[in-house]
């Protein structure tokens, strides 16, 4: 019977997939109005009115929300345009591309 180095065969899996995307989230907090931090996620990103909306009550009512995915560099841009707004965020690695 061959042997097999398990390693290897990790290192080609861990190769073939496909990188998870980095995530911006933004945090419910005590502080910031809801019409405000709607106004934040158009004016930053660019979202429509609807849109904003959304992930503005998304934030409100579970807590947080997942307003922008991509590379690392970006999404810690974008958390730390969101500090400068006043807002509560952070960066994580999201689930598979």
């Amino acid at each position: 019977m061959p042997a097999t180095d398990v390693g290897a065969e990790r290192r080609q899996s861990e190769q073939r997939a496909p990188e998870r995307p980095w995530q911006t989230v933004v945090w419910d907090d005590p502080v910031n109005l809801m019409s405000y931090v709607s106004y934040v996620f158009q004016a930053h990103f660019g979202f429509s009115r609807e849109r904003a909306e959304e992930l503005m009550l998304r934030v409100h009512q579970e807590g947080s929300a997942v307003v922008a995915e991509g590379g690392r560099e970006a999404m810690e841009m974008h958390v730390e345009a969101m500090h400068g707004y006043g807002l509560w965020a952070t960066v994580r690695q999201g689930g598979p591309a």
